[in-house]
């Protein structure tokens, strides 16, 4: 396992994921928003962004925070060993991107693009609401057409998501406290 995809809606925990497992197995974590957002959360033209992930994912070893399905799930994909499918439930989603937007809107984070700043609004909500019966399947079948050589994990609770990064490496002392 040296060139991940984690995929999963908005709040379910793809960041958090990302970057222990990169720690993990000593490899970069890409994010993809940094990648594609340009100040004030514009997006970049298709072509500039797919460049962009090019230039990422040409290294040997990565892990990627997000799958941006239709615009450059094939390249990544493709370059990819192993995929994660991060599967929470709707609902857990929602409250994570409530209580993250509202309660813990630290603009250091590392998957937040420069000039970008936490926000909530109706269509991230919207997003995350309709995430498994939108995106979800077009993932899939963009995971099925670029990625029949890759290996799937499909983690849907936190105690799951735990027994996978102990299984990669991830010191207990290095995964996070429960949240709410």
């Amino acid at each position: 396992m040296r060139r991940v995809v984690v995929a999963g809606s908005q709040g379910s925990g793809k960041t958090t994921l990302a970057l222990q497992l990169g720690r993990a197995l000593g490899v970069s974590v890409i994010h993809g928003d940094v990648l594609y957002y340009r100040p004030g959360w514009k997006p970049s033209e298709v072509g500039e962004f797919r460049a962009r992930v090019s230039q990422a994912i040409a290294r040997d070893g990565w892990v990627l925070d997000g799958s941006f399905d239709g615009l450059a799930l094939d390249l990544t994909i493709a370059a990819a060993d192993t995929f994660i499918f991060i599967e929470r439930s709707r609902w857990q989603c929602l409250w994570r991107v409530l209580w993250r937007s509202l309660f813990d809107r630290d603009p250091r984070r590392p998957d937040l693009p420069d000039g970008c700043r936490e926000m909530l609004d109706w269509a991230l909500l919207k997003q995350t609401w309709r995430y498994n019966a939108v995106r979800r399947p077009e993932i899939e079948r963009e995971r099925a057409q670029f990625g029949a050589h890759v290996a799937v994990v499909r983690l849907s609770s936190d105690r799951e998501i735990a027994a996978f990064l102990q299984g990669a490496g991830v010191s207990s002392s290095l995964l996070p406290a429960k949240r709410l």
